[in-house]
């Protein structure tokens, strides 16, 4: 039995990421095994551009929509969705991740 857990932390806003980044790598440090990703939408895109997070980039995806409305580039570790973040959240909600609004 696969008892890996999948958690996807959903953030849409400034706030949002950073309880995002603290739910992560909070989770990472009790269950390393988790697999956990951000996604980050609407005015978290901007936050994560522009306060980087050590621990917590290298999970964080930025829906591209937002990116190409703001009009701005991405930055590493950050990495764009390969599509909008709405299917990326129903997506990976329909493979088992678990969904957690942040």
């Amino acid at each position: 039995m696969n008892t890996q857990l999948h958690i996807v932390l959903h953030a849409p806003d400034a706030e949002g990421l950073q309880r995002a980044r603290m739910n992560a790598v909070n989770a990472l440090r009790a269950a390393p095994h988790t697999q956990v990703r951000i996604v980050a939408n609407a005015a978290a895109v901007t936050e994560a551009l522009d306060t980087p997070h050590e621990q917590a980039d290298a999970l964080t995806y930025l829906c591209p929509n937002t990116l190409a409305h703001l009009q701005r580039e991405c930055r590493t570790p950050l990495q764009v969705l390969g599509e909008p973040a709405v299917l990326a959240l129903a997506r990976l909600q329909h493979y088992g991740w678990a969904y957690i609004r942040s």
